[in-house]
């Protein structure tokens, strides 16, 4: 558990630099009228399979940590909900990321459907930054400094 541990704090590094990436390189090229070319779309799905690699590496360890026993341990949800810290951990930091990587998904999808460049960057652009929002909001920064 560990090594998977260690695995997640490590390689939310680079989803946080790829994410970033995309999100920059679509706001540019969506203000800058730029074309959509196979670099761009390249860049989009690494963010899109980071992310999604992070979130299955999450949710093994969730299940690892036994947060359920925890729980049941420290009475109960309405306890849970009282503590910052373990609400946190429990609650907030796994529902944020699930969301950020479905935003990032819906993102990545629509963005496929679109014929032409301004609408690909667009998609990409809104979708991907709602997402490193949300990632950028809930990182445990104090455990990352």
């Amino acid at each position: 558990m560990e090594t998977l541990q260690f695995i997640h704090s490590k390689w939310a590094y680079l989803v946080l630099i790829v994410l970033v990436l995309a999100t920059f390189n679509a706001l540019i090229k969506f203000f800058g009228d730029k074309e959509f070319d196979a670099k761009d779309f390249r860049i989009s799905l690494f963010a899109l399979i980071t992310m999604h690699i992070q979130l299955l590496i999450g949710i093994v360890l969730f299940f690892m940590k036994d947060y359920f026993g925890t729980i049941k341990e420290i009475g109960g949800m309405s306890e849970l909900m009282k503590n910052k810290e373990l609400r946190n951990l429990v609650i907030e930091h796994p529902l944020t990321m699930i969301i950020a990587v479905a935003l990032v998904t819906i993102g990545y999808s629509k963005h496929k459907k679109k014929l032409t460049s301004k609408p690909k960057f667009k998609l990409l652009a809104i979708f991907y930054t709602l997402a490193l929002v949300l990632v950028l909001a809930k990182i445990p920064w104090s455990i990352w400094f």
